[in-house]
């Protein structure tokens, strides 16, 4: 199993809310099983500055040897890496869309979606089913009584196609936090859905999320829970689930996608590396 590594370019850009742009890329290579799964992860390869495109690492036959590729590029030509959820794929297409969330100029990725335009190119590599859950979702899904999904609006493209894979007699609860009204987004689904958005108007990044769990909000019976955001938030909501409603660990799929005041640059915190720990031993 190859990993994909291709360039993407821009074909169309625009704004879906005044934070959130929709970025259409076409891509020079795209196998089929990209786009045929809900919530597929891929990394997104920025050129340095000077540069019109990024060096991509060479392609490995064994699709955990990518990152060592990554990193015999010289520093000082290595391209910048971000993770990405994959929105959608056209279907019959090499398009794929990928939402970028604009918190200003200072990360590589938000201010290069800021000025995004047809014509410009990056890298991507992935997504691969090598990096995918062990049970599929839909799967875990159904053999739930019910599923919970919480995030921010970094987790909402995989909010999205999570709901989208989910059949008709799947009841769902979804809890999203976003900045303020004008950030929340149309959700389809064939599932049984009832959402909560939590708005910050100012409040730190992931505390209401956090919060919102403390009061035993839940129904009864046996969750799949899908929890996604920042760390801190995501780690918050985890120990109440575990620890106040008994949620079994291994029923729960997590993820922090960033971290308040760090980078994905930045060295990982312990908590970050317990994390890994836990989701490499399947819990």
């Amino acid at each position: 199993m190859t990993l994909p590594v291709t360039f993407v370019e821009v074909v169309e850009a625009r704004r879906i809310t005044p934070r959130t742009a929709r970025i259409t890329f076409a891509a020079e290579e795209l196998p089929d099983t990209v786009g045929a799964t809900p919530d597929q992860q891929l990394k997104l390869c920025f050129p340095r500055p000077g540069q019109r495109e990024p060096l991509l690492p060479a392609r490995q036959d064994d699709p955990t040897g990518w990152y060592q590729a990554y990193l015999a590029i010289p520093e000082a030509e290595r391209p910048l890496l971000r993770s990405f959820t994959l929105r959608r794929r056209r279907p019959g297409t090499r398009l794929i869309e990928i939402d970028f969330v604009l918190h200003g100029d200072t990360g590589p990725a938000a201010a290069w979606a800021l000025r995004a335009a047809p014509g410009d190119r990056l890298g991507m590599v992935g997504p691969s089913a090598l990096y995918g859950p062990a049970v599929p979702f839909a799967e875990a899904a159904t053999a739930a009584d019910w599923v919970l999904l919480a995030g921010d609006e970094t987790a909402l493209p995989a909010i999205a196609t999570l709901l989208e894979a989910l059949p008709e007699e799947v009841r769902v609860y979804a809890w999203i936090e976003v900045a303020d009204q004008m950030e929340r987004q149309e959700l389809e689904t064939r599932a049984e859905l009832e959402v909560e958005w939590l708005y910050r108007d100012g409040a730190a990044p992931g505390t209401l999320l956090a919060e919102a769990f403390e009061d035993g909000v839940l129904p009864g019976g046996e969750p799949f829970v899908w929890l996604a955001g920042e760390a801190g938030a995501v780690r918050a909501i985890r120990r109440c689930l575990v620890e106040q409603e008994g949620v079994p660990k291994e029923d729960i799929e997590f993820t922090g996608y960033w971290r308040h005041r760090l980078t994905q640059d930045d060295a990982p915190t312990a908590e970050d590396l317990a994390d890994a720990r836990e989701r490499a031993a399947g819990y």
